[in-house]
């Protein structure tokens, strides 16, 4: 019984000597992405994706207001069937444009992940080197909405780190 004691007590200092080892960090990826070159690309390049879109979006809502506009104006002048035929038309019209607008939105997350998803693969490989660099057991992902990581040390934090080796990678 005295053996299997001391046995317990060894393997016990033992996980505490490699608790005491085992260092975690953490990562805000959404800021390293941001302040990298890459990422700031990626991001001009979906805003001018966006504002194109935008662009088509705002013409086709103003044919829409217009195409309203003159069923008011001509409101008093149409029959009753005319007037209802029109509305048809709009309603139809406003039901097209809608869709428009969420295979717009749809398009857009299309690209924003094919731009993202080869960024966040280098990120991932830069935050596995470091990690092994200094001797990280574990690197967590932390973001300012996530509140995850609700108090850590600065020295745990590889964001500017990774930032930093991203811009070297180019």
């Amino acid at each position: 019984m005295k053996n299997f004691l001391t046995i317990i007590a060894a393997l016990l200092l033992a996980s505490a000597v490699q608790a005491a080892d085992f260092k975690i960090g953490y990562v805000d990826v959404h800021t390293a992405v941001e302040k990298s070159t890459i990422g700031k690309k990626a991001k001009d390049e979906m805003k001018k994706e966006g504002e194109k879109k935008q662009k088509e979006l705002d013409k086709k809502k103003a044919d829409l207001d217009k195409m309203n506009e003159d069923i008011e104006k001509k409101k008093s002048l149409l029959s009753e069937d005319a007037l209802q035929k029109r509305g048809q038309e709009l309603q139809m019209e406003v039901a097209k444009f809608r869709e428009t607008v969420q295979k717009a939105q749809l398009e857009l997350q299309k690209k924003e992940n094919e731009l993202l998803e080869p960024i966040v693969k280098k990120v991932k490989v830069v935050i596995e080197k470091i990690a092994k660099d200094k001797g990280f057991g574990m690197v967590i992902r932390s973001n300012a909405n996530d509140q995850m990581v609700i108090y850590s040390a600065s020295e745990y934090d590889l964001t500017d780190e990774v930032v930093a080796a991203l811009e070297k990678e180019k």
